[in-house]
């Protein structure tokens, strides 16, 4: 499998893109990767990048977005911090990727069993990380069950997980809403920002209608 060129990029849409995303992770689910040289890649992408997908993720060592998409060098750009926030520096890097770089989606990733949010929903403090925190705070405020206070915390993975995936959502309308820039492009068609969740127990992902 060959680097993305220019013309290659420009072919892509939205909707190729995000399905692009599925092959890739029905590949690497079933240990069936893509056949390319790695290095062959390196080469053909020194004068020049044209990712077709950006991938908001967490640090998370078991999410890797080039692993579980099975991509290779050159094709998406991957922005991760823990629970897969926004700011201005994530959305910036986003703004760069698809208005001057030219991705088709932008895919905010979540997962299960994701350590930041089990410390959101333990109102843990720690440094700098009780700021972060902070963010997926109304992530967990936004899901109603279960209604008893002794239920709402990382001993209840059911819980855990509802979070993680109301995180994305919500990820996804401060995107919107804190990028014009995003948002314009979006609304003329040129890219899709959508939700996903990546189980950690079998390296699938399921994207969000």
């Amino acid at each position: 499998m060959k680097a993305q060129t220019k013309e290659t990029q420009a072919a892509i849409t939205p909707d190729s893109a995000i399905e692009m995303l599925k092959e890739g992770n029905e590949r690497f689910a079933a240990n069936k990767k893509a056949d390319r040289d790695l290095l062959e890649q390196v080469g053909d992408t020194a004068s020049g990048q044209y990712p077709f997908a950006t991938i908001l993720s967490c640090i998370d060592s078991r999410v890797s977005a080039e692993l579980i998409f099975d991509q290779g060098v050159g094709d998406i750009f991957s922005a991760r911090v823990a629970g897969n926030i926004v700011n201005e520096d994530l959305l910036g890097s986003i703004e760069f990727a698809c208005k001057l770089a030219g991705t088709k989606v932008v895919v905010v990733l979540g997962h299960t069993a994701c350590g930041a949010v089990k410390g959101a929903c333990d109102d843990a403090k720690l440094g700098n990380l009780t700021t972060l925190l902070h963010k997926i705070k109304p992530a967990v405020a936004a899901v109603p069950e279960p209604s008893d206070a002794g239920l709402r915390n990382s001993g209840n993975i059911d819980f855990v997980n509802a979070v993680a995936r109301k995180n994305v959502k919500m990820t996804i309308e401060n995107t919107r809403s804190l990028s014009p820039v995003l948002k314009e492009m979006e609304d003329n068609g040129e890219i899709k920002i959508v939700g996903a969740m990546y189980d950690i127990k079998d390296g699938s992902v399921t994207f969000m209608s």
